[in-house]
């Protein structure tokens, strides 16, 4: 008969008889767990690459943190390509008595030059594509705005020294992006209104952004030719590189849940060898006589290989039909971070999803299936084997490999997916070598328990492997989910613990400097205490040591970043609160030109007590050397400066001031009464700020979880898979026991104290574990002073307790039922 055909049958028999459902699930569930992802991702990555223009406004943009180069939009016009600038900020909103911090876009006619924005006569109406841009005089408010100043249309909204006529709401841009800017309320205004709006001081910090569009040709000429006459502060963006900071957002979501698809793919992995493992045993009788009636090594091992084979293509096909389904709850909890519709997916994750379903059985299933095709035909009359064969034990190694370069492949990085490997071994060490301990040191414990938990304890001890392979697969389950929920939660909450309850809470930005008199009277008035007014500096760092220096001469992001961009700087005479002095002396009230800078600053950028730094400030340069580090208190919530100069150095260049206060809950109004007598002010609600944040963090943390739900049904089906290995021993067992006049209540106590323990050590490591990297977090890089509690111990002993105890009964607790003669005669 035809291998495929025989395969095909030898396939659905044993399908039927139950042989291959948890080998057939782990392989649906790594399938879907990778493929959900993919998919997801492969519609970002085709949105990003469809709409690069329509986030872009156009078909280049250059992006500038001051104001562009007349030179630029000229040469544009030469080449006849169109041009529009906008420019963003961050301002207050006012509407009668309340007041609202907004992102501010103010933008010229034609914009976008690609895409589109789309307005609504009201709140909760349908939208349209907006015919052109806000009219001199009007705004559009997006809807969290609106409704936050309850706003409507015909409402005039205070913007600075203007009130402009709300005459539509805005509900959606396409260009808008997905920084700290864009997770603010916003509103877009006619550029024509911003010079009387008065918003735009010395220090204010606004980003220009120049708009281009046209034919290929001419806006790649363009491109060059402006790339080689960059300045610092300016960057280009094109279709390859259109909104980077989407980008790197959605990169690192998309990292986020590969790494939750990893740990479900190697629970799946071990799910599969110790399910293709238990095929195996139970097959080698047949084989055996098989081999008698003529069928060859080769013979059998290419029908079994033919039988997962297809079992593989059919696990692809269901995995990837249930990772096609899971990819929309993915696009419901992070579709808002791409900002517009994602197309279909592709083909591809299809692809990884049969690879993947085929090489786990390549490498997991392989070595127990070359035992099937070296079956002596002696087994027909002594069931007898020699161990593993050495061919065998390299198919393992292989296995191995096969699982690391998977590993490798989904994180799409060889640093990362090594590091991911590494961290793999080393949990599975750890937890291997802790629960190998606790599991031969049970006999010290049965000397004092009863018969059945003492018969329980020997069950463990005599079946070692199996009980190690269950306590690492629950542990790793159990540690994952720790950290996601209750170490989350105590990183958390050790974060809000370090900010004072009276820390400041508002920041107050672009005040002017003949406006500090009337401010300080404006608190005074209010019953509140004088603010402490900074002076604030934009200058930008251009020679260290009389060297100039560039974002190329580092390698470090961060050091790259702060280059590139302008520094925010201050004088003062008085030491800040929650700084202090690590090297060097505070340089107090002398009147001799030198800097204080951060210590962390001084680290990135490799700066040392003596250097000479020079800051070009308003296209005048000044310099000095560095006389002290200083460590800042980040967590006090004040006021603090990179570098901070000393008096008489930087009272002449132009310079707006800031502040901060606390404001207590039953106060909200007096933020309202500050922008109405100083139209001008921005006044940042931190903890408004944070809330937006933690409420995207929460989005893809509820994401993780999601893909996570994977790993933890993995972990089951692991569970299962170790369980059902030993079946068919304990089933011998209990038998045997019932022969010699055991009772059903000692064998209960037995399995029940078998699955109990054994999911009390998996807890136990998990919440071990979660606790020891949550610390490690903590202290390494959220830099908190995290105490461990004992409620991951607790929470993860007690659910893997209950789960395995469940699980296993289940499993089990047919056998007491069932006549010790027929068990006999079934396994003899």
């Amino acid at each position: 008969m035809n291998t495929f055909f025989l395969s095909f049958r030898m396939l659905r028999r044993d399908l039927r008889a139950g042989e291959l459902g948890l080998l057939l699930a782990a392989l649906i569930i790594a399938v879907a767990s990778l493929t959900s992802v993919g998919f997801f991702t492969d519609r970002v990555a085709q949105a990003l690459a469809r709409e690069a223009n329509q986030l872009l406004g156009g078909d280049l943009v250059l992006v500038s943190d001051h104001a562009l180069d007349p030179a630029y939009r000229a040469e544009a016009s030469r080449r006849g390509l169109k041009t529009v600038v906008s420019s963003t900020f961050t301002s207050m909103a006012s509407l009668g008595e309340g007041a609202q911090l907004a992102g501010v876009k103010a933008v010229e006619d034609g914009h976008p030059l690609r895409g589109a924005m789309r307005i609504a006569p009201g709140l909760n109406q349908p939208d349209l594509v907006a015919p052109g841009i806000p009219a001199p005089g009007e705004l559009w408010l997006d809807e969290r705005l609106a409704s936050a100043l309850s706003a409507k249309p015909g409402d005039m909204v205070g913007l600075g020294a203007v009130h402009l006529k709300m005459s539509a709401v805005l509900s959606f841009e396409s260009d808008r992006g997905a920084n700290f800017f864009s997770l603010l309320p916003r509103l877009v205004m006619n550029a024509a209104d911003l010079p009387a709006s008065g918003l735009i001081q010395p220090g204010s910090r606004v980003f220009y952004r120049l708009h281009v569009a046209g034919d290929v040709a001419p806006v790649r000429a363009f491109e060059d030719w402006a790339r080689a006459r960059l300045a610092r502060g300016e960057t280009l963006e094109n279709v390859e590189n259109a909104r980077p900071e989407v980008r790197t957002t959605l990169d690192r979501a998309e990292r986020f849940l590969r790494f939750a698809a990893m740990l479900a793919v190697v629970l799946a992995a071990v799910a599969v060898g110790l399910a293709t493992r238990r095929f195996v045993e139970r097959h080698l009788d047949g084989c055996a006589v098989m081999r008698c009636v003529g069928a060859t090594q080769a013979r059998l091992l290419s029908l079994f290989l033919g039988e997962f084979a297809l079992l593989g293509l059919a696990a692809g096909v269901a995995g990837c039909g249930l990772g096609f389904v899971v990819q929309f709850a993915l696009n419901e909890l992070l579709g808002s971070l791409v900002g517009f519709p994602l197309p279909a997916p592709g083909w591809l994750p299809v692809l990884h999803g049969f690879a993947v379903s085929l090489l786990l059985l390549l490498g997991f299933a392989l070595p127990p299936l070359i035992r099937l095709g070296r079956v002596p035909t002696l087994r027909v009359l002594r069931r007898e084997w020699d161990g593993i064969a050495a061919r065998e034990g390299l198919a393992w190694a292989l296995g191995a490999l096969v699982l690391a370069g998977l590993l490798v492949g989904i994180a799409r990085d060889w640093l990362l997916g090594a590091w991911v490997v590494g961290g793999f071994a080393l949990a599975f060490a750890v937890y291997g070598g802790v629960a190998w301990a606790v599991i031969r040191g049970l006999g010290h414990v049965r000397s004092v328990a009863s018969s059945g938990w003492r018969y329980g304890l020997a069950s463990l001890r005599r079946r070692p492997v199996a009980s190690l392979v269950q306590a690492l697969a629950l542990g790793m389950g159990l540690t994952a989910l720790l950290l996601l929920t209750l170490v989350r939660g105590d990183l958390l909450s050790s974060w809000k613990q370090t900010t004072p309850a009276d820390a400041p809470n508002r920041f107050v930005i672009n005040i002017q400097p003949e406006q500090l008199p009337a401010l300080r009277q404006f608190f005074k008035d209010n019953g509140r205490p004088e603010p402490l007014l900074q002076p604030m500096i934009r200058g930008r760092l251009v020679a260290v040591n009389g060297r100039q220096v560039g974002p190329d001469d580092y390698t470090d992001d961060r050091a790259k970043r702060l280059v590139d961009r302008d520094f925010n700087l201050s004088f003062d005479s008085r030491l800040p609160g929650g700084n202090s002095v690590v090297a060097g002396r505070w340089h107090g009230d002398e009147h001799v030109p030198q800097f204080s800078v951060e210590q962390g600053l001084a680290q990135t950028l490799g700066l040392a007590m003596g250097d000479l730094l020079t800051f070009e400030i308003a296209g005048v340069r000044s310099e000095a050397r560095i006389t002290s580090l200083r460590k800042l208190d980040w967590d006090s919530m004040r006021v603090n400066f990179f570098v901070i100069a000393a008096p008489g150095m930087l009272e002449q260049q132009p310079a707006s001031y800031i502040t901060s206060f606390y404001l207590p809950p039953g106060q909200l109004d007096f933020s309202n009464r500050l922008v109405a007598a100083f139209p001008n002010l921005t006044v940042i609600d931190v903890a408004a700020v944070i809330g937006q944040i933690q409420a995207m963090v929460d989005q893809l943390i509820a994401a993780v979880q999601f893909v996570f739900g994977f790993a933890v049904v993995a972990g089951v089906v692991v569970l299962f898979g170790a369980l059902q290995s030993t079946h068919d021993e304990r089933e011998k067992e209990l038998a045997i026991l019932r022969t010699l006049g055991a009772r059903n209540g000692q064998l209960r106590a037995a399995l029940l104290a078998e699955f109990a323990v054994l999911g009390l050590v998996a807890g136990v490591l998990a919440g071990a574990g979660a606790t020891g990297i949550g610390w490690a977090l903590g202290h390494f890089v959220f830099k908190l002073p995290y105490a461990p509690s004992l409620l991951p111990l607790l929470a993860g002993g007690i659910a893997g307790c209950i789960v395995v105890t469940v699980a296993g009964w289940v499993g089990t607790r047919h056998l007491l039922s069932q006549p010790p003669l027929a068990s006999l005669r079934a396994l003899s």
